[in-house]
């Protein structure tokens, strides 16, 4: 009796078992193979993306960019006004190092110095000269004079004296003369002298005073009233005390206009196509999430760009926000939804619910009845969630979001219009897969 019982407890329990499991599969069947229905109305692709405000206008704070002119590329940033400070026009910015700066003023000094005294002395060289010559040519023309009273003199001597007295005169004149044109030879002379000299100093000076103002421009002063925003490096960064500015961009902050807005975003590669310049943009903020606003795209970036840390290339999209909002503040982190298009009545279907085959079918599995059929489908559009039906669903179906348990090798009932052309292609894909096949093996 013993054994009887223990052999019909052991079958009840065998019973048990097998039912939960046949119940148990019965709700993963139940569950892997969710029904979903055809859906008819508004659809809109979207394209959501984080972005970042910026002004659209704004007046750059500059360092001194005349460093080129003096072989300087580069130069550091020593301080700095806190970002976001409201500052005037004329008020301090930022302090730059001007030790690499401050040597070639420097020697600057000492050629400006050297050039003033080979001036001065070049001045006094031709003023010593020029007034030698003058005393020279007041002698000569006193020999000239002394000579013509003893010619004068000699008309009572005899013949030879004469002759005597008139060749002394005519040294005297001569040697008069000869001075005179050596003196306005020299004079020229010693003008083109003063001129080299002068133009030197000229020049010298002029760029010893530049490079005074220069020096003055490594106290960076606002150039309007504004709030001050950090100028940003190529990777995003903004500056800060000890960066390096380049100077071919002395940019070392901005004075943004608050009035006009832009939201800087970046659109991956697979859905740039989508996107085109006045096209509409919601908007939202992430320090306020309650805030909504409009924008609407003003520019696409023609060529791609890899951001830092991304391995996907992406196109920066500027998008203008409509309207003036005074709570809104540069860098805020923004998200955006570029409506790419809206169609105002149409099919679809979650994009989970469609499968594709040999890169060219596209078909749903759908409800009809107890049965289940492998439909083709024609696809329109797609966002992020779901895909636009143009043919082979009407609204009333209803469709799996998964493969049901052992259809996956159900035939694919063609669209009538596309029956002999899909038939065709889908041989020769299989054809072209068993070739491949047998080169595998």
């Amino acid at each position: 009796m013993k054994k009887r019982n223990l052999l019909i407890g052991a079958g009840v329990l065998v019973v048990l078992v097998i039912g939960y499991f046949v119940v148990k599969g019965d709700k993963d069947a139940e569950t892997a193979a969710i029904l979903s229905n055809v859906k008819q109305g508004q659809f809109r692709v979207e394209i959501e993306t984080t972005g970042e405000l910026e002004a659209k206008n704004s007046v750059k704070i500059l360092g001194p960019n005349q460093l080129r002119n003096f072989q300087i590329w580069q130069v550091t940033i020593q301080s700095i006004v806190n970002e976001g400070t409201v500052v005037k026009k004329g008020d301090w910015i930022a302090t730059l190092d001007r030790s690499e700066f401050q040597t070639k003023f420097t020697a600057k000094q000492i050629e400006l110095d050297k050039a003033s005294s080979k001036f001065n002395q070049t001045q006094l060289d031709t003023t010593l000269q020029l007034r030698q010559a003058r005393d020279e040519l007041i002698n000569l023309k006193y020999a000239v004079e002394e000579s013509g009273i003893v010619l004068e003199q000699s008309k009572f001597e005899p013949p030879a004296s004469i002759k005597q007295a008139e060749i002394n005169l005519d040294k005297a004149k001569r040697a008069y003369t000869q001075a005179l044109e050596n003196y306005k030879i020299k004079k020229n002379q010693n003008i083109e002298k003063m001129r080299e000299v002068a133009a030197e100093l000229r020049k010298v000076q002029s760029e010893y005073d530049g490079m005074t103002k220069v020096l003055e421009s490594f106290n960076v002063l606002a150039p309007e009233d504004g709030m001050v925003i950090y100028q940003k490096h190529w990777d995003g960064k903004p500056i800060k005390a000890g960066s390096r500015i380049d100077m071919w961009d002395p940019t070392v902050a901005t004075l943004p206009d608050l009035t006009t807005m832009m939201s800087k975003t970046f659109v991956n590669e697979v859905d740039i196509r989508k996107v085109q310049k006045g096209q509409p943009v919601e908007i939202g903020l992430d320090a306020d999430p309650d805030k909504k606003l409009i924008g609407t795209v003003m520019s696409v970036a023609n060529v791609g760009e890899q951001r830092p840390n991304s391995d996907a290339k992406v196109f920066e999209v500027l998008v203008e926000i409509n309207g003036t909002d005074p709570t809104l503040r540069p860098s805020m982190t923004t998200s955006n939804k570029i409506i790419a298009s809206v169609l105002d009545s149409a099919l679809f279907v979650p994009l989970e619910s469609l499968h594709s085959q040999y890169d060219s079918i596209t078909y749903v599995f759908k409800r009809e009845g107890l049965n289940t059929i492998k439909q083709e489908v024609i696809v329109g559009q797609t966002n992020a969630n779901e895909a636009v039906i143009l043919g082979g669903l009407k609204l009333s179906d209803r469709i799996y979001l998964s493969i049901p348990s052992g259809l996956e090798d159900q035939a694919i009932a063609l669209l009538p219009e596309l029956n002999g052309k899909r038939g065709k292609q889908e041989k020769e894909a299989e054809a072209a897969a068993k070739i491949v096949s047998t080169s595998i093996r």
